[in-house]
């Protein structure tokens, strides 16, 4: 030895970082049974083959899990924050009318040789989700940042490119007076509003316990079965909207111009949610989370009662009106 300071002396272990790779090498196949990368996993870049598309569109979208993970992480639920990532991601990109193909993650650590183990189960609750909705993992980032990122902390980051023929992308601007929109249930607050949820929590620890809380943390619903029902009964949405931060009024006004709608949505059957909302403002609640429904379909009125039967939970949660606004009840 020279005496002199090394990369890992620093804080960064490169052979640890192949280590890991090879760690996750299995699940990262899983996501490859029906689409395949063009060129080998682990390259500089992952390249896909377009040839399939007679008029392609590329659609891509960003997000992470917010400080839910928090929680995730407190409780050991580390395949939960995976999915998700996955699901956060993939939900934005199915809104377009376009297939999810390829995700990418990144992950900011302080030392990956004790954050190793954690980051494998994270990547793998990824794959669960990717196989399921038929979406390769074709690489990430894997930052080691010691100093920079808090011990016991990780970042997270994910993103998805998707496409899309020219013809099937859904266009919201051909909504119009008369059309129904159908809510499909959420599996609970998914990743939005936790930081309110935490508050709660810690400003009234006994109003929920364990077990509530981890049937709470259920992983944000992938709603790939609503798109592809949808698909195979031939039916052409108007819009779809993923009801993430910002709740039904803030989702649906992205896009819905002139029109407006008055929400009549079912009362949550969720009891640890309801424990929580307790003490949440009666009208806030609404702006923050889904209150149970996490998608939206609109369509023609002649599509509703095939459209209701696309993936499980759908109803009739309302009727586009002229007029700004959504107004959102609970019958």
């Amino acid at each position: 030895m020279s005496g002199k300071l090394t990369y890992k002396q620093s804080g960064v272990d490169t052979k640890e970082a192949q280590a890991f790779v090879s760690d996750i090498s299995t699940h990262v196949k899983r996501t490859q049974q029906n689409r395949k990368l063009h060129q080998a996993f682990g390259l500089f870049a992952a390249a896909y083959d377009l040839s399939s598309y007679s008029e392609p569109v590329i659609v891509t979208g960003c997000d992470g899990v917010g400080t839910k993970t928090e929680i995730l992480f407190e409780l050991d639920m580390l395949e939960t924050a995976g999915k998700d990532l996955v699901a956060m991601n993939v939900n934005d990109i199915l809104t377009t009318g376009g297939d999810p193909l390829l995700f990418l993650d990144y992950l900011g650590i302080s030392n990956l040789e004790t954050e190793r183990p954690r980051i494998t189960r994270l990547v793998a609750g990824m794959c669960d989700y990717l196989q399921d909705c038929n979406c390769i993992l074709a690489g990430g980032e894997t930052a080691e940042m010691p100093g920079v990122v808090p011990e016991n902390i990780v970042e997270l980051s994910g993103f998805c490119i998707g496409c899309a023929e020219k013809k099937d992308l859904i266009d919201p601007t051909t909504v119009t007076t008369g059309d129904i929109l159908i809510g499909y249930k959420s599996d609970g607050f998914h990743a939005n509003g936790w930081s309110l949820v935490r508050r709660v929590i810690e400003e009234n620890p006994d109003v929920i316990s364990e077990s509530d809380l981890r049937t709470l943390l259920a992983p944000t619903r992938l709603y790939h079965d609503v798109v592809n029902d949808m698909r195979s009964m031939n039916i052409i949405p108007k819009a779809y909207a993923h009801i993430t931060g910002g709740g039904l009024p803030e989702n649906l006004e992205r896009f819905l111009g002139d029109y407006g709608a008055d929400l009549v949505i079912p009362a949550w059957d969720n009891e640890g949610a309801q424990k929580i909302l307790a003490y949440v403002d009666e009208h806030d609640r609404f702006n923050t989370f889904n209150m149970g429904i996490g998608w939206v379909a609109i369509v023609k009125p002649e599509d509703v009662e095939q459209a209701v039967k696309a993936g499980p939970g759908g109803t009739v949660i309302g009727t586009l009106r002229p007029g700004h606004g959504i107004n959102v009840t609970v019958k």
